[in-house]
């Protein structure tokens, strides 16, 4: 019975600090939340179990007191306690010393964070000595006449300088300029620089072409190959499609209906074939994007002023295609001069009519030397004779030695008389 008496007090003094543990946990962990939890775990089911434990072993105990009523047992149960207390105490503050030591990473988290030093507001005051050690661009400038203050910022400019393209040119046209300093060089350029190059334009004509035609970069991509589909329908192979966008930079901004409508117009006009037409054209290509005023009026002076018929016209403008768009003031100036001052007739006219792509005061310096010198004879059935086209195409040296059979100086001294 003594036995039961001491085995009974320990272990109900056991079962007390493990209750009185688990609910100093309970507490810690709900009374202050802000700390990292050891352990996860349910409160309901440990406090139940407890009071169960707890009752059990009270009734135990109070069943222990009836069988031994002795002081003797009752100290030693108080005793036992008392120790008991004192253990889980010391346990209770070690758990709390332990508790304490381990490291929160949350906080070393964000201590991490304050050796970033956060950047200056720009309205942070700073010093002059910090003031003048701040490195900054030059703003650009919200109106300019000129495009040279925004090549540093643009590289759709820098790109365009180093292909060759005269900015100062084009910023004369405020609209264009504007345009181009909006545009975004890999969108909206070079494909546009691809499709010339596949075209046969070089790489040193890209910059004279684009210095002319920058209106180019607002065209869509697909109506440019549209319109070089439409002259190869035409049987104008790719050399000839390459020589006339380089004369002529503006060809294929005009549509398709346009180029066909010029095509037409010549070929009734000129009343050509379509060979001759194809080869008109491709010398001067202008024709197809110039103004057709000029062509209309020049047809009217050859034929009703000048005197020429239609197939003297129609071999004089397929050997020389700009007598179409030549001043109308200087074919009658040109034909007045070879034709009754040197009595020169039509039909040797028409054979030779590089006359009308010479400036006039060469014609005249050449024939009145001539005329001084008694070689002026342009009548092909007489003797030392002269043709217009040794006349107005020779250099002045090949002039004097082959034609007028005198030497450069004396030609220089005859005009200086003039």
């Amino acid at each position: 019975m003594a036995l039961l008496n001491q085995s009974i007090p320990r272990w109900f003094n056991s079962i007390k600090l493990n209750s009185f543990i688990t609910s100093t946990q309970h507490r810690n962990c709900f009374l202050r939340p802000g700390k990292t939890l050891l352990h996860e775990f349910s409160a309901q089911p440990w406090m139940s179990s407890d009071n169960f434990f707890l009752q059990w072993g009270f009734k135990t105990y109070r069943t222990s007191s009836i069988w031994n009523n002795s002081s003797q047992s009752t100290i030693l149960i108080r005793q036992e306690i008392n120790s008991a207390q004192d253990t889980m105490l010391s346990s209770v503050n070690e758990q709390a010393l332990k508790t304490q030591k381990i490291p929160n990473f949350d906080s070393e988290l964000s201590l991490e964070g304050l050796d970033i030093v956060p950047p200056l507001s720009p309205l942070q005051p700073i010093s002059e000595e910090e003031a003048v050690q701040i490195l900054a661009d030059p703003p650009l400038p919200p109106v300019s006449f000129t495009l040279r203050d925004y090549v540093d910022h643009s590289e759709t400019l820098q790109k365009l300088v180093l292909l060759g393209v005269d900015l100062s040119k084009i910023e004369k046209h405020p609209d264009a300029a504007n345009c181009l300093l909006r545009m975004d060089f890999e969108k909206d350029i070079k494909q546009i620089l691809l499709f010339l190059k596949d075209l046969g334009i070089e790489d040193k004509q890209l910059g004279p072409f684009l210095t002319k035609n920058y209106a180019i970069f607002s065209e869509d991509l697909e109506n440019l190959k549209t319109r070089v589909a439409y002259l190869q329908s035409k049987n104008f192979n790719k050399a000839d499609i390459t020589q006339m966008v380089r004369n002529a930079p503006f060809l294929l901004n005009f549509s398709v209906e346009r180029l066909d409508n010029r095509l037409g117009f010549f070929q009734k006009e000129l009343e050509l074939s379509a060979k001759k037409i194809r080869n008109l054209v491709v010398r001067l290509p202008r024709l197809l994007t110039g103004s057709l005023e000029p062509v209309k009026e020049n047809m009217k002076v050859y034929r009703l002023e000048l005197g020429f018929k239609r197939n003297e016209i129609q071999h004089m403008i397929t050997k020389i295609p700009k007598m179409l768009t030549t001043n109308k003031r200087k074919l009658t100036e040109t034909f007045d001069y070879v034709h009754n001052v040197m009595s020169i007739p039509h039909h040797v006219i028409v054979r030779f009519p590089q006359v009308f792509n010479t400036r006039l005061f060469k014609v005249k310096e050449r024939h009145m030397f001539l005329t001084y010198l008694g070689r002026a004879q342009y009548d092909p059935a007489k003797p030392n004779y002269i043709s217009l086209y040794k006349l107005v195409s020779m250099p002045d040296e090949v002039f004097c030695e082959e034609i007028a059979k005198a030497s450069v100086q004396d030609f220089e001294k005859f005009l200086k008389t003039l």
